[in-house]
């Protein structure tokens, strides 16, 4: 079987978050799925399970070191970006992929950089602040006020906390029995933290997302977390519009650079969330022992 090695939200090669993708057409179990994203180690790799079928759709499936999710933003931006460029029989603007979560489309412009419609974001409960912060390692006096600590989904819940400056970011680190305490029953287990800052010009947002749980320390590029910090954005109006562009880095931390392009607005009930970014391929290759 053929996988390839991309960089996804990356504006160089080399940067954003590392993804394996691999063709495995329905050759694999769930547990030898596992043992190769285990035996990779990268924050995810993706499984192409099936060519387009009759809706246009390809079937694909993500797992972490730590095992399967529904799903997640650079995993599928980077397979759509693939399938656009090597296994779709002719040149699409538009990738649909058929994941646990749903399905969900991705386009492309002339410079073959994807957006992803996202589901629409669901809101989950409110947290603590006096349990959170210290948890990560940060003060109340750390956290934006009035912004609350909550869980957004739009596939696979995060925990989104407002914090005022980089400095503050940078500090973070997360403390792992109040870890195991906090999450042991709350559906979110992953941390997106972010401030209305940026280290770079031209960039809006800093972000840092830590994923213990699923046995990723901490994510270089989170474009599922990006989405519903989109979402929650808006919801919050925090901002101070309704409407929402952005480009978020995040990564800097771990020396894995990494720009996330944002997009939200209000449709009536529901908010619309578009997340975008640039993808390079690295390296490809063929595995030669199945597990």
């Amino acid at each position: 079987m053929r996988f390839h090695i991309l960089d996804v939200f990356a504006e160089r090669k080399y940067a954003g978050n590392q993804l394996a993708v691999v063709e495995s057409y329905g050759q694999l179990t769930t547990d030898q799925m596992e043992a190769i994203a285990r035996e990779f180690n990268f924050s995810e790799t993706t499984f192409i399970e099936s060519e387009n079928n009759e809706r246009g759709e390809y079937s694909v499936r993500i797992f972490t070191p730590g095992g399967e999710v529904p799903f997640a933003g650079h995993p599928t931006l980077g397979t759509a970006w693939l399938i656009r460029k090597e296994i779709a029989r002719e040149p699409l603007d538009r990738i649909q992929l058929s994941l646990k979560a749903g399905a969900i489309p991705v386009t492309f412009d002339a410079n073959d950089e994807g957006e992803m419609r996202q589901l629409p974001p669901q809101f989950g409960p409110v947290y603590d602040p006096s349990v959170i912060a210290p948890l990560l390692n940060l003060s109340r006096e750390d956290l934006i006020p009035n912004a609350p600590i909550q869980s957004v989904s739009t596939g696979l819940p995060f925990i989104i906390v407002p914090v005022r400056t980089i400095e503050a970011i940078k500090k973070s680190h997360v403390h792992l029995d109040s870890y195991h305490q906090a999450t042991a029953r709350s559906e979110a287990k992953m941390f997106l933290l972010f401030t209305p800052e940026a280290e770079e010009a031209g960039n809006h947002i800093h972000a840092r997302m830590f994923d213990h749980y699923y046995g990723v320390l901490e994510d270089p590029a989170t474009g599922s977390a990006c989405g519903c910090l989109a979402g929650y954005l808006v919801e919050h109006i925090l901002l101070g519009t309704d409407t929402v562009t952005a480009r978020v880095e995040q990564g800097y931390e771990i020396a894995r650079p990494s720009i996330i392009r944002i997009r939200a607005h209000r449709d009536g009930q529901k908010i619309v969330v578009h997340v975008g970014g640039r993808v390079f391929k690295i390296a490809e290759g063929q595995l030669t022992v199945t597990p």
